[in-house]
């Protein structure tokens, strides 16, 4: 069955542009909906949890940051309409797969680098997707960075 609805997740980095194409080469063989996703964590989790100060000024202007970056990410491909670029706030893993649900996905297109060892015991955002996904997870392979 081919793929309805293609929602790329992004961290607005040089290396996602290879993360964009696959998924712009995937929606137009399938001729798919296509959705940009960036989630910008809150400040908070990076502290782990307790921030005894009020983060909210800088959260909104991480937010307002994102709308920029992702605006000028987005622009350079006419593929993703300003009505599918999706700027969430939260757990990217959990905020993935709740839009995912929302927007009917079928398929969600993210980069991976491939970590091993204890890059991998840590975790990474794009292993973290598979787990729970509503739909099908492709990873897409990043080039390492010398």
């Amino acid at each position: 069955m081919p793929y309805q609805h293609i929602m790329t997740a992004v961290d607005l980095t040089d290396e996602c542009h290879p993360v964009i194409c696959r998924a712009i080469d995937l929606a137009k063989h399938f001729q798919a909906q296509l959705s940009l996703v960036h989630v910008v964590e809150p400040m908070a989790m990076a502290f782990g949890g307790d921030v005894p100060m009020d983060l909210s000024t800088l959260q909104q202007q991480q937010l307002d940051q994102a709308r920029e970056r992702v605006a000028a990410f987005a622009g350079q491909y006419p593929e993703l309409q300003p009505e599918r670029r999706h700027i969430l706030f939260g757990q990217p893993r959990q905020e993935i797969h709740q839009l995912a649900l929302e927007k009917k996905c079928d398929l969600i297109v993210v980069g991976s680098h491939g970590r091993h060892g204890l890059a991998l015991l840590l975790g990474s955002t794009a292993n973290d997707l598979l787990h729970g996904a509503p739909c099908d997870v492709l990873a897409v392979r990043l080039k390492k960075t010398e």
